[in-house]
């Protein structure tokens, strides 16, 4: 134990004897390990939207989608659905429609034609599509349009899609939380989602081509004490 794990353990020891024996026994013996390993998904997540074709085991995408069914939401009504998709012809119908609303928009441009229309189309392909598309796994976010509170899905919904993507993280898979890229009309058209039911997002789960690297702002500059 070096000089400053020692100070910070006796901080510890003190502070224990200080207050009642439930505190005490947290103060004393915390689980480092736990909480290294648990900010380390933390920090590690990030949005990934190219990925390798290697499969996710059905064990795995269960206890994800486990983890977000734990999320904290309103009165516990648990008002969610996971849809789970892997299954290559509904990956490609996803791609198809989506390459087919790009095209759609690009149509209404009239400076665009010919070899110029062509590459634009690929372009926005490679952009929005491709890679986003190119996972072996999806998991759709849905809220229940018919629970007994529904002003509160828009809180639930984002809390367990957090929780998903930590939990995959933790498995060592990439996600992103997608919302125009594939739109929620494609997302019900293709999966037959019924209009109760209100698409958070969807993610792809899957091994990254490589993992983001990109700078997080400091703490002292999100936090503001007291009042601003």
């Amino acid at each position: 134990m070096n000089r400053r794990e020692s100070l910070t353990f006796g901080a510890s020891l003190v502070a224990g004897m200080a207050v009642a024996p439930a505190m005490r026994v947290l103060a004393e013996t915390p689980d480092r390990q736990t909480m290294d390993s648990f900010w380390d998904v933390i920090k590690n997540r990030r949005s990934v939207r190219q990925f390798k074709p290697d499969p996710v085991p059905e064990e795995h995408l269960l206890k994800i989608v486990d983890a977000a069914r734990m999320a904290p939401c309103a009165g516990n009504e648990q008002p969610w659905k996971f849809i789970i998709v892997q299954d290559k012809k509904l990956i490609e119908a996803l791609k198809n429609e989506c390459i087919q609303k790009i095209e759609t928009n690009l149509k209404e441009n009239k400076n665009l034609n010919g070899e110029a229309f062509k590459q634009e189309l690929q372009k926005r392909v490679d952009q929005w599509v491709t890679g986003r598309l190119s996972a072996p796994a999806y998991i759709v976010v849905l809220t229940d349009n018919q629970r007994e509170w529904p002003d509160y899905n828009k809180h639930d919904g984002p809390l367990a899609a957090g929780y998903l993507l930590l939990a995959a993280r933790a498995f060592g898979y990439g996600t992103v939380y997608m919302t125009d890229s594939i739109s929620v009309e494609t997302t019900k058209k293709v999966l037959n989602i019924p209009d109760r039911y209100t698409r958070v997002c969807i993610t792809p789960v899957g091994i990254p081509v490589e993992w983001p690297t990109k700078d997080k702002k400091a703490l002292d500059d999100v936090i503001v004490r007291e009042s601003f």
